[in-house]
């Protein structure tokens, strides 16, 4: 964990991985997240050792996230998007770890093709061939889904499955924890008694130390919808009483929080609104 609680957002990368740490700086973050190559496909830009110092030293004072790509899909029946996610994750974390990047989150994939049972054992060999031989310190973080259809990751319990795997258990796997993804999979977060036995069902399950990280998003969608649609802070289902309690959860236990609210200049009061309650 870090040693205070940080408030961030997700930023561009526009030009090349360096100028994020400004882009951050600019609207207030105290850590910050960012795509390292396009989120929809295509290959990232060369990491070479001016940019890395270029970063390092732009992000001075900052701590930095990395989010894979959206078309990860470690459940997929298809070798060329299983074996080609893999390598992706596996090139994720090596850069992550050239720039000095504490964590780089993921989400798994959908099981639709294999179904539940084959999709997450597929997933966890797939992670255990991402961590075997990686060296760095960059740490992998699984994050929580929304749960709709057969995407993984939707509970804590099937987390669990995936984490303390007989495969997986040794590498100690941390979990970002979305607010509006877990909104959507049933999790209540409206209030202080709710976000309380939230968290107190997430340590019960999986253990509070593996929550590492948490992505601050009001959500649209309904309690359960299991529906993926952010809103900025105060203007969703979850409130701003909601987000009162998760933000004292999170100065409680040294956790920072990356917005990843719609659009960017709302996103700046949206830093400003959780500055406030921290």
């Amino acid at each position: 964990m870090v040693s205070k609680i940080r408030i961030g957002a997700h930023v561009s990368v526009a030009g090349d991985v360096s100028q994020a740490p400004l882009r951050a700086k600019e609207i207030g973050c105290e850590c910050f997240q960012f795509f390292s190559r396009p989120p929809q496909g295509g290959k990232g830009k060369e990491i070479d050792a001016k940019t890395i110092k270029e970063f390092k030293k732009n992000s001075k004072g900052l701590e930095a996230y990395i989010h894979s790509p959206y078309y990860i899909n470690l459940a997929s029946a298809k070798n060329n998007i299983y074996y080609g996610s893999i390598k992706v994750l596996k090139d994720e974390l090596e850069r992550g770890n050239l720039l000095g990047v504490r964590y780089m989150m993921a989400h798994l994939g959908s099981a639709k093709d294999l179904g539940r049972s084959k999709g997450l054992k597929k997933a966890i060999d797939g992670l255990v061939q991402i961590l075997k031989d990686y060296q760095g310190k960059t740490e992998f973080l699984i994050e929580m889904s929304a749960g709709a259809g057969e995407i993984i990751g939707g509970t804590f319990e099937e987390i669990k499955k995936i984490v303390e795997s007989s495969k997986l258990k040794k590498y100690d796997l941390g979990i970002c924890f979305d607010t509006a993804h877990a909104f959507a999979s049933g999790y209540d977060l409206r209030d202080e008694k709710a976000v309380k036995q939230t968290f107190s069902k997430l340590n019960k399950v999986l253990g509070i130390k593996r929550l590492k990280l948490i992505h601050a998003n009001d959500s649209l969608a309904d309690l359960g919808s299991h529906k993926d649609q952010h809103a900025h802070i105060g203007e969703g289902e979850i409130g701003l009483k909601g987000f009162k309690a998760i933000v004292q959860f999170a100065k409680k236990q040294k956790l920072s929080l990356v917005l990843e609210t719609p659009d960017h200049d709302k996103r700046i009061k949206d830093i400003s609104i959780l500055k406030k309650m921290k």
